[in-house]
């Protein structure tokens, strides 16, 4: 990781925030009346300091990194915090937990969850952003964003994510969708939600990765075999089944089929990040976004066993990434 010149600030602060108005001046989008009138965000860092917007996938929080005021670690505590890539004494970082729909609303869209970090950062006094960092469907928000408020932001730095779905991950979620309506409907919820994640993990990662978790022996013994992928599938899924309710998945699922921003409408400066074993965002929608966009581009691409996850999995080189752009001044249109 490449070093930078840290600067002394108090100690960072941390402020978990709620009642943030989205019937705001930057006015609700897409049916955002029907929703929550409030958008819970959480903001580290020294005051003063340039703000980094940080977004992650569906199952991503507010809660980031670990923090004064709360000190269990977040989910991206290894790339954001006090010496890490996005550093919490150089930065002020802020994120927010995304809204949902429930039966009957209309389906909340990318550019709402870029309507309320704009609301949060309304109520947080913050009237532009230095960079919004986004991962998977954070990076489908950040671009959402970057075409909504494109004087509030100078950078973004998009991670497996591009500007619509890809039709195989849309049937695929699609389908997980339907295994988790169906267990609900016959009450076991947990149960659906187990197996829709541990779907969804198997397009996260890689064939490499699943392979690596098996040894060359235990093909012999299909229990061993199939039972160690078994086991740790399951195990997530029972993790992220233990947090998670039909509603909020289904919620979110279809936010990521429903995302559609037009690169042309982009002109804010951007960083593509793309990985060639991602199989929900092909390296090829990645490399058509940059090419699309009408703003300072540029793509990165790389391998990574991880797939889509490599932004947590491979957080050294995604980190690297990161910590170098933050310290270069963006590009402009002239």
């Amino acid at each position: 990781m490449s070093t930078l010149a840290l600067v002394r600030h108090a100690e960072p602060v941390s402020a978990p925030t709620i009642n943030a108005d989205l019937n705001s001046p930057t006015a609700p989008i897409h049916g955002l009346g029907a929703k929550p009138s409030e958008v819970d965000y959480e903001i580290t860092g020294p005051d003063g300091a340039p703000v980094i917007a940080v977004l992650g996938g569906i199952s991503a929080s507010k809660h980031v990194t670990s923090s004064p005021t709360d000190l269990r670690d977040g989910w991206w505590q290894t790339v954001v915090g006090a010496q890490r890539a996005i550093d919490t004494r150089k930065f002020r970082v802020i994120s927010i937990d995304y809204l949902a729909h429930t039966v009957g609303q209309q389906p909340v869209t990318t550019e709402d969850q870029a309507v309320a970090l704009a609301a949060a950062l309304d109520h947080a006094g913050v009237d532009h952003v230095h960079t919004v960092v986004g991962a998977s469907y954070g990076g489908m928000v950040a671009l959402a964003f970057g075409a909504l408020f494109p004087g509030r932001v100078d950078r973004l730095i998009v991670i497996g994510a591009a500007h619509e779905s890809d039709p195989m991950a849309t049937a695929l979620r699609h389908l997980q969708r339907r295994v988790v309506e169906l267990g609900t409907a016959v009450g076991r919820e947990r149960d659906a939600l187990s197996i829709a994640r541990g779907i969804a993990m198997t397009s996260y990662l890689t064939p490499r990765y699943f392979e690596e978790r098996v040894g060359a022996d235990d093909r012999l013994d299909a229990t061993t075999f199939e039972g160690r992928i078994g086991r740790y599938l399951q195990s997530r899924g029972e993790q992220f089944a233990d947090r998670w309710t039909s509603d909020r998945y289904n919620s979110l699922s279809l936010s990521l089929d429903l995302h559609s921003v037009r690169p042309e409408a982009i002109t804010v400066s951007t960083t593509v990040i793309a990985v060639s074993g991602d199989r929900l965002v092909p390296v090829a929608q990645s490399r058509e976004l940059a090419r699309r966009l009408a703003g300072p581009s540029q793509l990165i691409e790389l391998d990574s066993v991880f797939g889509h996850d490599a932004f947590l999995g491979d957080w050294q080189r995604i980190g690297a990434f990161i910590e170098a752009l933050l310290g270069a001044a963006p590009e402009r249109l002239s």
